[in-house]
């Protein structure tokens, strides 16, 4: 992993140590002596990661920060505050002027390491998403949601058999979060996949011999549900293999024992507003996605959908040999509906006649609306004679019950159905539409409300 830091500290000798470490383990490194030059080189250098001495002239390391996280360029540029040892206050005021993380000085390898490549690695994943969410057209509102995010009413699983250790964590971080505690991997792993509401801090205790800490990092980590969920990690001082070794395995963060309360609520605070902020953006992510591919009238796949998927439907089906079939659909006399009722009871009939199709159809079939009146709907594994049938059956579905429509009245809908299956290698989403869409017109032409089939 690589990425550009920006170190800022008005003592050279500090720099030059900070810039030596990271040099040699490849991150570029760019320089500052004091907060107007930090916030200069931040303009000019874009960095992907700051590590910011507190105690500077002029305008100290805590205003710097106050600074950059007020502004909407730069309040996603990780800040690590960097601090004397005898000087616990600053850290707290660091976390509260919206820091990320905090080192200690002298600064170990470990801590350095640790801290930079976790939130480097969260920079890389919440860039991606928020390119995602510009390209999809929905920057607006995820910008929108980034007023700033509580950190607290947090749901956190803690993992630890001694009860004097849970009591501790409990009273520090109760008051502000809910706390579910598990004694052992297990009744963790049961926790996690039978919790109604997902966890956003996991706090293990690692190094007990009561159970393999560490095998529960890994058994966390593969579980779909708690994959990007955050882990800290407690442990002794001199039990640094453990540690790097949860590192490894991608812990967010660590606390080592004796546990001071005030690190607590801080580390619990800073993982629990990462995973928010995160989550805000996947969902915002999410979302584009499914108004990209979705009609906002009946909620089926649009066109682009059908277009996409379908192609890869057929490519898969016809190297296994397998069969797929599929449908068009038209209602009919959909113009008479909307010039006799209005727009608004059109509306009304299509979405109806889509919670209809899906009535028919089984999860694994895929529904789309292509426009206007018509539809498609494709039926993997199912061949000429079985389509048939579901088309038919689809058929006196829309015609056997009247469709409601504004101030209690009530219209007969039909449709016509076209089917076509799959002919084999050589054939293409484009072909199979055309035999589907001349059965339909055929099916128009013969009087509507029917089924015509494409034999393959």
């Amino acid at each position: 992993m690589t990425a550009r830091v920006l170190v800022v500290d008005d003592i050279v000798a500090n720099v030059r140590l900070l810039e030596a470490k990271l040099t040699a383990e490849y991150f570029e490194v760019v320089t500052a002596m004091n907060g107007l030059d930090a916030l200069e080189a931040v303009q000019r250098t874009k960095p992907d990661i700051i590590l910011l001495d507190v105690m500077m002239p002029g305008i100290d390391g805590i205003e710097v920060c106050i600074r950059l996280k007020a502004n909407p360029t730069t309040r996603h540029i990780p800040i690590i505050m960097v601090t004397a040892l005898d000087q616990p206050e600053d850290r707290l005021r660091g976390l509260n002027a919206g820091a990320d993380d905090f080192l200690t000085k002298p600064v170990s390898d470990i801590s350095l390491f640790s801290r930079v490549k976790s939130l480097v690695r969260l920079k890389m994943l919440t860039d991606e998403l928020r390119i995602r969410a510009e390209t999809s057209g929905v920057i607006g509102m995820m910008v929108r949601g980034e007023a700033p995010l509580p950190s607290n009413d947090g749901h956190i699983l803690l993992v630890d058999p001694r009860v004097s250790s849970q009591d501790r964590i409990q009273t520090a971080l109760g008051e502000s979060h809910e706390i579910a505690i598990a004694t052992d991997a297990d009744r963790a792993l049961e926790l996690v996949q039978t919790s109604a509401v997902a966890f956003e801090l996991i706090i293990i205790s690692i190094g007990l011999d009561e159970f393999d800490g560490l095998r529960l990092v890994s058994q966390i980590r593969t579980h779909d549900a708690t994959r990007q969920t955050p882990i800290l990690v407690v442990v002794d001082p001199s039990d640094q293999q453990q540690l790097l070794r949860a590192l490894d395995m991608g812990v967010n963060d660590y606390l080592m024992r004796p546990i001071d309360r005030q690190e607590l609520l801080a580390r619990a605070r800073t993982q629990i507003k990462r995973w928010r902020y995160t989550e805000q953006l996947r969902q915002s992510v999410k979302a584009s996605i499914e108004m990209a591919i979705t009609d906002s009238l009946t909620g089926l796949y649009n066109r682009r959908y059908l277009e996409t998927h379908l192609n890869n439907l057929m490519e898969h089906y016809i190297n296994r040999g397998k069969v797929l079939a599929v449908l068009a659909i038209d209602a009919d006399y959909f113009k008479a509906i909307n010039d006799t009722h209005g727009h608004d009871a059109g509306d009304t009939v299509l979405q109806e006649l889509a919670v209809r199709i899906r009535q028919s159809t089984r999860s694994v079939d895929l529904c789309c609306r292509t426009g206007g009146e018509e539809f498609v709907l494709v039926l993997p594994g199912t061949d000429l004679p079985s389509a048939e049938v579901i088309a038919e059956r689809l058929r006196k579905l829309v015609s056997g019950k009247p469709f409601p429509i504004a101030q209690g009245k009530a219209i007969t809908v039909t449709v016509s159905l076209g089917v076509a299956c799959l002919e084999g290698a050589g054939d293409t989403p484009s072909k199979i539409m055309k035999r589907a869409d001349d059965a339909l017109y055929r099916a128009k032409r013969e009087g509507r409300n029917r089924v015509e089939i494409t034999a393959a």
